[in-house]
């Protein structure tokens, strides 16, 4: 528990109220996310609050707190453990049906798209082509392009998803 003094708590309230909305940006940027934002810049200013009495410059506070922000980024980033292994080989996943390979179904699926997302989609990601350029090839804005590779995306997600497991998502959400 920490002890709470009346002046020191206020004035760091007050720091807290004024400079919050832009340290939480700034917390953003280093971890793209916003509920990790919301914890690291909530850790940093437990730690800002705890040394607040031996903070003598006070116009000194943000650049304070961004760097405690980037040393507990980098010190969260150290302690994840790595989930995943390289593997020589890439398995295939197991088809419920047994007999379509997943490169079928991917081509299955990218003919049932429109045109314009199915265009959209090859030139991305087997053209390996930016969002600017694609958008220049087909006569489109950069967020057309964007709008329509994030919903093609989505669609073939939902085309892609194994039987058993789409009958179980129809399970738990009803």
């Amino acid at each position: 528990m920490i002890a709470v003094t009346g002046g020191t708590h206020e004035e760091f309230r007050e720091y807290v109220v004024a400079r919050g909305p832009a340290l939480l940006r700034a917390a953003h940027q280093l971890t793209g996310h916003p509920n990790d934002a919301e914890d690291l810049l909530q850790t940093a200013l437990v730690k800002t609050y705890l040394a607040w009495d031996r903070i003598q410059d006070r116009a000194a506070l943000d650049a304070y707190v961004r760097r405690a922000m980037v040393n507990i980024n980098i010190s969260w980033w150290r302690r994840r453990k790595l989930e995943e292994y390289p593997s020589e080989e890439i398995p295939e996943p197991a088809l419920a049906g047994g007999h379509v390979y997943l490169p079928e179904q991917v081509e299955q699926a990218l003919d049932r798209l429109p045109t314009r997302m199915r265009a959209a989609v090859m030139l991305r990601y087997y053209e390996d082509m930016t969002e600017p350029e694609i958008a220049k090839a087909l006569g489109i804005s950069v967020g057309t392009v964007k709008s329509t590779v994030s919903r093609a995306m989505a669609k073939l997600r939902g085309d892609l998803t194994i039987p058993e497991q789409r009958r179980l998502e129809s399970r738990t959400s009803a």
